[in-house]
């Protein structure tokens, strides 16, 4: 005689179905609030990113420019060739030096020799 009566478990059903419904919708609310801000976050740094971009080219034309009256420079004292072979010659090394510095900066993995 300890049974509870029916009414009583169909309300009980029927708040946990209401409680897993309103967790999703809260779920998906929190997700969509989610997007919405990344959205937001990646609109705003678009244009920073595209003047970075142009920065990064005009910086990369003077730096060919610069490479191009270096060569022309030492053109007249050791031939154009002899020029060539030397700027090439040190911007690799540089290159190189910076290559060897950035694989010197990366972390190690656990457990590598």
């Amino acid at each position: 005689m300890n049974a509870s009566p029916p009414g009583r478990e169909a309300g009980v059903t029927t708040l946990i179905g209401r409680l897993v419904d309103d967790s999703r919708t809260l779920v998906s609310a929190e997700v969509a609030l989610y997007k919405a801000k990344a959205s937001e976050r990646v609109a705003a740094y678009k244009s920073a990113v595209v003047f970075f971009a142009a920065a990064g080219v005009l910086a990369l034309a003077a730096l060919i420019a610069l490479l191009v009256g270096l060569i022309l420079s030492l053109a007249t004292l050791i031939g154009p060739l002899g020029a060539t072979g030397v700027v090439i010659g040190g911007v690799l090394l540089i290159a190189l030096v910076l290559a060897l510095v950035g694989k010197g900066r990366l972390a190690r993995p656990e457990g590598a020799a």
